[in-house]
């Protein structure tokens, strides 16, 4: 059974999903980019979610959002749906597109997590030693300056989509919102950090393939690989899906942190044990979601996390 998760209106998060079996069925061309920015445009509105970074890796999703309205699972559920069965149709795919595992959820607690956060969605391409640089990965994404004030515009895919359907338009955007904690006087010193911060893991990520005596692919390479392989290379297990980050350096916020996830599982646990022995007035936690939404659980007003 998996740990219960606090869904928080207003919190922040890095959301990552894998493809089954590492297999390339994002390949950067434009049907598959045409096909996700306009199914995270339709999703994102319909529930109130702010985009703040993208990057669509061959095998895996980064997604940096704000959920406003404190819906990220019903978000997480129809978005990844419809790039699913799109994906399966664009790409003559029979089976599962997406990998068993759960989608990993991690909350971002303080301004150096959200800086270091969209770094590291950004210069995944150069980490995996398909580019030199993430400005020239072909994929969906979002670059340092469109931060905050970038637009991302897709026209509705030719496949799977109704177009007498209401609910998918001929044409959606999305505009790229700020971070809740950074403020407008300060968006320009956000995207100056947050572009150090690329740099530095560009750096280290370039080291890396050098280290390693290999080659990037490169941004053409990539785009003509076919969908339907898999990557072979090795891949170390996970160390574990986090449910925070506070960043590097940053005090005792991770320790804080750690006590308010427990704090909130514990009483989440006393009041679960409460409702199966039938007591129905039982109260959960402040960000309980699931209890709340399909089983009408009274729901506490005080957040207990920070």
């Amino acid at each position: 059974m998996s740990q219960p998760r606090e869904i928080a209106a207003g919190a922040t998060y890095l959301i990552t999903r894998r493809v089954l079996r590492r297999h390339l069925l994002f390949r950067p061309d434009a049907a598959i980019t045409r096909l996700l920015v306009y199914v995270l445009a339709v999703s994102t509105r319909r529930y109130g979610i702010e985009v703040h970074a993208l990057c669509a890796m061959s095998t895996h999703l980064h997604l940096v959002v704000t959920d406003t309205r404190g819906v990220l699972p019903r978000f997480l559920q129809f978005f990844h749906r419809i790039v699913a069965l799109g994906t399966k149709v664009l790409r003559g795919w029979e089976g599962p597109v997406w990998d068993h595992e759960a989608t990993s959820v991690v909350r971002l607690l303080t301004r150096a997590a959200v800086v270091e956060k969209i770094a590291y969605v950004m210069a995944n391409p150069v980490a995996a030693g398909l580019v030199q640089h993430a400005r020239e990965w072909p994929g969906a994404k979002v670059d340092v300056d469109e931060l905050g004030r970038g637009v991302l515009r897709a026209a509705r895919p030719s496949v799977y989509l109704d177009p007498e359907n209401p609910q998918w338009p001929e044409e959606v955007t999305v505009s790229l919102a700020l971070p809740p904690a950074i403020g407008q006087d300060s968006a320009e010193s956000f995207r100056q950090d947050v572009s150090a911060e690329l740099e530095r893991q560009e750096a280290r990520a370039r080291a890396e393939v050098q280290r390693r005596g290999l080659r990037f692919l490169g941004a053409e390479r990539a785009s003509r690989v076919s969908p339907y392989e898999r990557v072979t290379s090795f891949e170390p297990l996970r160390d574990g899906n986090p449910t925070f980050a506070v960043g590097r350096n940053q005090g005792d916020a991770w320790r804080i942190a750690g006590a308010a996830v427990r704090a909130f599982r514990a009483s989440y646990r006393a009041a679960l044990e409460r409702w199966c022995a039938g007591v129905r007035s039982a109260v959960f936690p402040a960000g309980t979601w699931w209890m709340r939404t399909f089983h009408g659980a009274s729901v506490a007003d005080v957040v207990l996390t920070v």
